[in-house]
């Protein structure tokens, strides 16, 4: 028989990026009285984005778990990523949720991953509570964001009780929200979110549950540290767990493995408390369990029943990374062999749930996500952790269906100034893509909507920074999968190669910069077949900025100290990924990040270009 775990609620906190979801979980953790007076983390901000990559970057990239305690009700919050590369981490986590909160920024309104973490959360059935964070912005529209997201219900919904959300109003960063859109004088008080833990506690259903059934959990993620090792993370659906207990683990093709419980947490703030027991309806760390990976069961031995797989969607790109294999190999990373990467990446998608990896033979491996965000981001990782690495130009994954190739689509959203709105359409009318929305804001900038293939929008994404001058702000979203087209002719202009090893010089750049655009400074080591820059024509050519200026007198050595060279192009990881073409790679290492032809030498490119033709 069922029963409500009354003192429980179980939430996660969904939104677009930057909307402001761990903002407020911050003080959700401070305004419950989780943290002692003189707590550290009283005084810090982004609390729950504890690694380096999610502080620098201002982004939530893990989701992660965390309670507090409200009135005498544990309230166990589950805070995910807003960005769409990292809907895996979204999709999975929700199913430990009853209820979310659904965030969205005042002046923006709906975004993309607002509608595509919404849609998740309605296909699970859960209770939503609406927040209209930051509505203390200049640009902020209450009314037309209230009125947006309702539309967005309409949408979305399935049955009529989906449309029954109340709406609180919030300034996130200060902690302070309503029922009822506040005065001036109101925004100006003390920080309360009372009125959103009431709602928490008031609207998001307690779990139902059966404690005397034989135990079922679902595993929805992985954890491990130097202490306890491998954490099982999920929520327990039915029965009870306790140390000692034995177990039956059931994978995704039906095996099952026994094994025994060692220890059992819970979250507790940012700590796990370990516990003697836990029941359904809570969500509980499990060490012990060295099998389990994400979307497997749980189960009692004497009643093994598996539990309906996650599902998540499939990756759209794909990559290739091997050691690296430049002249400069192993001179700036601890881990430069394809064994140590191998080893890296399969404990990487043992909890990247959107991830997938393909021994491809040799020292490569196919590595597959949901973007170029999320691959580049698992290239980062890697970077800091020590490891050289060669990587390929990402390749759109193309499915068969019905006999027909299909590729994926996506629809990106662009808000720029009103004056680059012509730059945009141009760059998009090159690429076969459809103008599906245009908004006009009163405040200056625009709104523009794009239904494109991913193939056809791969290496727009930079160019469109730079036109713009990096005022525009693009989002992307997944569509699904459509007919193949015709690929679009290359559109990118030829590089500059360096023709010899060594250190580049103020004018041997200089005459590069009569060609193009250069990557490099003055006293950078270069190799032979290294891009060091954009030629301003369709083909590539080959330059020594590693040649000085031939010195006759005294006249010839002060013009040449004269030099002034433009700044040089510095890309970002995800810009690079964009830049590379199919013949070119990017060599990655704890220090530098450079481009680089397949076939490092003249000869061996003028071979290669003939075997391909």
């Amino acid at each position: 028989m069922k029963e409500k775990v009354s003192n429980l609620r179980n939430i996660a906190i969904i939104a677009h990026v930057d909307h402001g979801k761990t903002t407020l979980v911050d003080f959700l953790l401070k305004q419950s009285n989780t943290f002692h007076a003189k707590a550290e983390e009283l005084t810090k901000d982004l609390i729950m984005d504890s690694n380096d990559l999610e502080r620098e970057r201002g982004i939530t990239i893990l989701a992660k778990n965390t309670s507090v305690k409200y009135n005498g009700i544990k309230i166990n919050i589950i805070d995910t990523p807003g960005h769409a590369d990292f809907g895996g981490e979204v999709e999975r986590t929700l199913n430990m949720a009853d209820g979310a909160l659904l965030l969205v920024d005042a002046q923006e309104g709906p975004m993309p991953q607002t509608k595509f973490v919404l849609k998740k959360a309605i296909e699970l059935n859960l209770r939503i509570i609406v927040v209209i964070n930051k509505i203390d912005k200049s640009g902020a529209d209450i009314k037309r964001t209230v009125d947006e997201v309702g539309n967005l219900f309409l949408h979305l919904s399935e049955e009529d009780h989906h449309l029954d959300f109340p709406v609180i109003y919030a300034i996130g960063r200060e902690g302070k929200a309503w029922n009822h859109i506040p005065s001036n004088e109101e925004v100006l008080g003390a920080a309360d979110l009372k009125p959103l833990f009431e709602e928490i506690i008031n609207f998001i259903p307690a779990p139902e549950v059966d404690v005397d059934l034989s135990l079922q959990m679902l595993v929805t993620n992985l954890d491990q540290d130097s202490y306890q090792g491998k954490y099982t993370i999920g929520r327990i659906l039915r029965g009870s767990i306790k140390p000692g207990q034995s177990v039956t683990v059931i994978g995704h093709d039906g095996f099952k493995t026994n094994a025994q419980v060692d220890k059992i947490f819970l979250f507790d703030g940012l700590k796990k408390l370990e516990v003697q027991g836990a029941s359904a309806g809570e969500i509980v760390a499990v060490t012990g369990l060295s099998d389990s990976h994400i979307g497997m069961t749980v189960a009692d031995p004497n009643n093994p029943e598996a539990l309906p797989t996650i599902k998540i969607e499939e990756p759209t790109l794909r990559i290739r990374i091997g050691p690296n294999t430049s002249p400069f190999k192993g001179q700036e990373g601890s881990y430069v062999t394809s064994r140590q990467i191998g080893e890296r990446l399969h404990r990487e998608i043992e909890t990247n749930v959107g991830m997938r990896m393909v021994d491809v033979g040799g020292t490569d491996f196919l590595v597959s996500g949901r973007g170029e965000l999320h691959l580049s981001i698992l290239i980062e990782t890697l970077r800091r952790e020590g490891f050289e690495l060669e990587i390929s130009r990402p390749e759109v994954i193309v499915k068969e269906v019905n006999g027909e190739k299909q590729e994926p689509f996506e629809e990106i959203t662009i808000d720029i100034p009103e004056e680059f709105v012509g730059v945009i359409t141009t760059e998009f009318g090159k690429r076969k893509s459809d103008l599906v929305d245009l908004v006009n804001h009163n405040n200056g900038y625009s709104r523009l909507v794009y239904h494109v293939s991913t193939q056809n929008f791969l290496g727009l994404r930079s160019i469109l920074v730079r036109e713009t001058k990096g005022t525009a702000v693009i989002n992307s979203v997944l569509l699904g999968y459509r007919k193949l087209g015709a690929q679009l002719p290359r559109m990118r202009n030829g590089v500059l190669l360096a023709s010899e090893t060594g250190k580049a010089v103020a004018f041997g750049l200089e005459v590069a910069q009569g060609r193009g655009i250069t990557f490099v400074e003055p006293t950078t080591q270069v190799y032979e077949g290294m891009i060091v820059g954009l030629n301003s024509r369709k083909e590539d050519i080959e330059i020594n900025v590693c040649k000085g200026k031939v010195l006759t007198n005294m006249r010839s050595k002060s013009s040449d100290d004269a030099i002034t060279l433009a700044p040089p192009t510095i890309f970002t990881l995800e810009e690079a990924l964009d830049f590379i073409e199919d013949d070119e790679l990017l060599e990655v290492t704890p220090k530098s990040i450079r481009l680089r032809k397949k076939s490092l030498t003249k000869n061996d490119r003028a071979r290669s270009k003939k075997t391909n033709t």
